[in-house]
C-alpha cells in the first residue's frame, strides 16, 4: 500500500496511445498485440479503420489538449511549479520514455494519472504494470524514485458531473417528439476478466459494476428513469462469452421495440479513440440510419473543462504527499493488492484483436 511522505514534484499522464499518420498505423496495432497471437490478417482488418480516419487516432491530441487545459487548472490554483508530461503504453511518446526525461530533468516524486475511470484489468491492473515496465526500461534507475498512481475515479462527483452535462447536450440535439432512449456503453471485456475484478468478497466483477453504477448515477442526475448499459468493441474468438449485449445488437433489440431515437454515451470512455468513432460514429450509426433511428452519440467527458477540474482536485488531494491514501487500493511503483486481483485474460493462440 502507498504511505504519506514528502510531496510530489510532477505529474505524468498516462494513456493507451494511438497512431500520429498512416506510417504509424501496423506499427502501434503490433504494439497493442504483441504476445496475443493474434493473426496479421486481422491487424490488416483493424488497419484499415484507421486508415479510413486518414491513419490519425484522435486520442493523442484530446490528451494533449487536456493536458494543456490541466497546466492552466493548477496554474490558477497555485500550483503552477508542477509540471505535467504525457506517456502511452502502446505509442509515442512511450512511458517509459517519458520517465527517463522526467528523472533526466530531476524528478523524484511522481503522481501518475491513467486515463481510466475503471477498476478491472485494463483499467486498473494494467496501468500499474506500465508503472512498473517504465521503471524497468530505465537505466541507472536512481534508488529514490516513486510513482504513485492516482485511484480510480468513477465515483467520483465531477466525473459523474461532466458526462451528465455531456448528456444533456446530447439529449438537446433532438427535435420535439418522443423521449430519446439513452443508452450507456462501455468496452466490453471478456465474463472471466469481470469475474477477476475486485475481491471475491465482493463477488468480483468490479468493472461492470461501477460502469453499471455510474450509469445509473448519471441517468438520474440528467432526470432520466429508463436507460440502458450496453458493451461494444469486444474482441477474440466467438465462444468465448463477453459482457453483453453488445450497442448493435441492442440498436436492433430497440427498434424491434418501437423505439425511435437513441443517444448513445460512450460513458467507459475518458475521450474519443478509434473504438468511439469507428464502433460508435461509423459502425452505430450506419446501423441505427439503417433502420430509421434518430441517432445521436454523446461527447465524451474528458476535454470538458469539468473533467480536467476533476484531475486537478485528484492531483491536490495527493500532491503534497497525504491524502486518503486507502483510496489508492494499490501500492507505489507498480505495486499492486494482491496477485489474484484483476488478473490477465490467458488468451488462445487463436485470439483475435
Amino acid at each position: 500500500m502507498a504511505s504519506a511522505g514528502a510531496p510530489f514534484d510532477a505529474v505524468l499522464f498516462l494513456s493507451f496511445g494511438g497512431p500520429d499518420k498512416p506510417a504509424d498505423v501496423r506499427p502501434f496495432l503490433e504494439n497493442v498485440t504483441r504476445g496475443r497471437g493474434v493473426p496479421p490478417e486481422r491487424l490488416d482488418d483493424v488497419a484499415q479503420h484507421y486508415l479510413h480516419f486518414g491513419g490519425v487516432s484522435p486520442i493523442n491530441r484530446l490528451n494533449l489538449d487536456m493536458i494543456d487545459a490541466l497546466r492552466a487548472e493548477l496554474d490558477s490554483r497555485g500550483r503552477d511549479g508542477l509540471p505535467i508530461y504525457f506517456g502511452n503504453r502502446n505509442w509515442h511518446p512511450l512511458a517509459g520514455d517519458t520517465l527517463a526525461e522526467m528523472i533526466a530533468d530531476g524528478h523524484r516524486r511522481i503522481l501518475v494519472f491513467p486515463t481510466s475511470a475503471w477498476g478491472g484489468y485494463s483499467g486498473c491492473r494494467q496501468y500499474h504494470e506500465d508503472i512498473e515496465k517504465a521503471l524497468g526500461s530505465v537505466d541507472g534507475l536512481p534508488a529514490d524514485v516513486v510513482l504513485r498512481k492516482l485511484p480510480q475515479f468513477s465515483e467520483e462527483t465531477e466525473f459523474r458531473g461532466a458526462v451528465a452535462d455531456a448528456v444533456r447536450v446530447g439529449l438537446a440535439r433532438f427535435a420535439d417528439g418522443p423521449v430519446p432512449r439513452l443508452v450507456f456503453t462501455a468496452h466490453s471485456i471478456p465474463e472471466s476478466a469481470d469475474r477477476a475484478a475486485g475481491p471475491a468478497a465482493d463477488g468480483g466483477r468490479l468493472y461492470s459494476r461501477q460502469v453499471r453504477a455510474a450509469s445509473a448515477a448519471v441517468a438520474g442526475l440528467v432526470g432520466v428513469d429508463e436507460f440502458d448499459v450496453v458493451w461494444q468493441s469486444r474482441s477474440g474468438p466467438p465462444q468465448v462469452p463477453w459482457l453483453d449485449p453488445d450497442i448493435c445488437d441492442h440498436l436492433r433489440a430497440l427498434h424491434a421495440d418501437g423505439v425511435q431515437r437513441v443517444a448513445v454515451c460512450p460513458i467507459g470512455f475518458v475521450s474519443d479513440h478509434l473504438e468511439v468513432v469507428w464502433d460508435l460514429d461509423s459502425e452505430a450509426a450506419d446501423l441505427a440510419e439503417e433502420l430509421g433511428m434518430d441517432y445521436v452519440r454523446v461527447a465524451t467527458a474528458g476535454p470538458s473543462r469539468r473533467f480536467v477540474a476533476l484531475v486537478a482536485d485528484l492531483v491536490e488531494r495527493y500532491v503534497d504527499g497525504g491524502g486518503d491514501l486507502t483510496a489508492m487500493g494499490c501500492g507505489d511503483n507498480g505495486g499492486i493488492c494482491r496477485p489474484d486481483c484483476c488478473v490477465p485474460v490467458r488468451r488462445p493462440a487463436s485470439t483475435r484483436v
